[in-house]
């Protein structure tokens, strides 16, 4: 059965209208909120700003995707049009962009996209709220996709337990 333009498919690695989301080795062991964020077109082709002038097309700078975020085309007026027209414009700039971890990231990328097509009616898309709409609003990729994010930092939060906590009751 074919599936619907819209639909996520996973094997195929298409992400139609989604924010995508992955983790970056050591920086999400420690913080595990922050990651590699990029958008998909209507068609679900991942774009992401991966580092300086350089902007991938259908692959992520830090592997595919474990989080996911999809948005309501209705949201966009003008469609998917609007949309795709949005996301091929930051990639566009982004082009152009020397890429600062701190300021200038693949965040920035995929809000000035949302601000380009007025997701929302808004235009004031930003780093830290889309950050947390990834959080709270996306879903991890199954449980591979969970275990990604939270494993490591897991793992060093129990070393850090061990080494500070149980020595006192020794």
């Amino acid at each position: 059965m074919p599936r619907s333009p819209r639909e996520i498919d996973h094997a195929e690695r298409r992400y139609p209208f989604c924010i995508v989301w992955t983790p970056i080795p050591c920086i999400t062991w420690f913080l595990p909120f922050v990651g590699h964020m990029g958008i998909a077109t209507s068609r679900g082709i991942i774009r992401d700003f991966a580092g300086s002038y350089y902007v991938s097309e259908d692959e992520m700078g830090f592997g595919w995707p474990t989080r996911v975020w999809q948005l309501d085309e209705r949201l966009v007026s003008g469609g998917s049009e609007t949309f795709d027209s949005a996301v091929r414009f930051a990639s566009d700039e982004y082009k152009n962009h020397v890429h600062n971890i701190i300021c200038d990231n693949c965040h920035s990328h995929v809000a000035l996209a949302l601000n380009e097509m007025k997701y929302g009616g808004r235009d004031n898309w930003n780093m830290v709220i889309l950050a947390a709409g990834i959080l709270f609003k996306g879903r991890s990729i199954g449980v591979g996709g969970f275990l990604k994010q939270w494993l490591p930092f897991l793992f060093i939060c129990l070393i850090l337990i061990g080494l500070f906590v149980l020595p006192s009751f020794i």
